[in-house]
């Protein structure tokens, strides 16, 4: 479904990803895990349009987007909740829930569609007339999750979602991930620090290494692989 080719991408003069290539299959949860710096934020950058790669292609569904402006990615169904929430702080829940449907057009189905991530996270129904920034950061991560499927992603890129969350809610959190997962057949790539919980959520997963993919396996090989259970597991 999601395939990225060879891609190599650039701040200014500094390399950042070499010859990058992932594929993701329709319905699968893919992980790509590794250390801060390895280029996994990038990655999903890259993705999104937002830092366009210099070389290489990216597919949705066997058709070219690499050329593609941002908005236009979001269009085709690629969205990103990004690293450290990022939601409107100064925008109530609701306002940021509708700014996740601001490229839709079906009022009947935006209304579903609220209705649905309420369901998913009911202290959004409780808050929804509270400021965003007034949340607490699990709340703030609900809401990015919230808002990004408001735009009816058929590829949710999560960046980070456990980052500077307390572990009760990094629990609930993924299982969530899982809920979205099973019963909508999103396809979620997921980029996270934490790798034993991305690789216990993930169908397979990726290990990069400063800028470039160093091993692919399915997740529960990664799970027991000894070098990445040395280097990132703790173990």
């Amino acid at each position: 479904m999601l395939k990225v080719q060879n891609i190599q991408t650039y701040y200014g003069n500094i390399q950042a990803l070499k010859d990058v290539t992932i594929e993701v299959a329709e319905g699968e949860i893919v992980a790509l895990i590794g250390a801060n710096g390895a280029g996994k934020t990038t990655t999903l950058m890259s993705i999104c349009g937002i830092t366009p790669p210099r070389s290489g292609e990216i597919f949705l569904d066997g058709d070219p987007i690499h050329d593609f402006s941002p908005e236009n990615i979001v269009k085709k169904g690629i969205v990103q909740v990004p690293e450290g929430r990022r939601i409107f702080p100064d925008m109530t829940v609701l306002e940021n829930l509708e700014m996740g449907a601001f490229l839709r057009t079906n009022k009947r189905q935006i209304q579903q569609d609220l209705n649905y991530v309420m369901t998913l996270f009911p202290i959004l129904e409780k808050r929804q007339s509270q400021l965003g920034g007034t949340l607490s950061g699990g709340e703030q991560q609900m809401l990015a999750i919230s808002r990004a499927l408001m735009a009816r992603p058929r590829v949710l890129l999560l960046d980070e979602p456990s980052l500077g969350l307390a572990p009760l809610i990094i629990k609930q959190i993924f299982e969530i991930i899982r809920q979205i997962n099973k019963e909508s057949s999103t396809t979620i790539f997921l980029v996270e620090q934490n790798a034993n919980q991305a690789l216990k959520l993930a169908d397979r997963g990726y290990v990069m290494e400063n800028g470039r993919i160093t091993l692919v396996d399915s997740a529960a090989n990664l799970l027991s692989n000894v070098d990445v259970r040395k280097a990132y597991l703790g173990i």
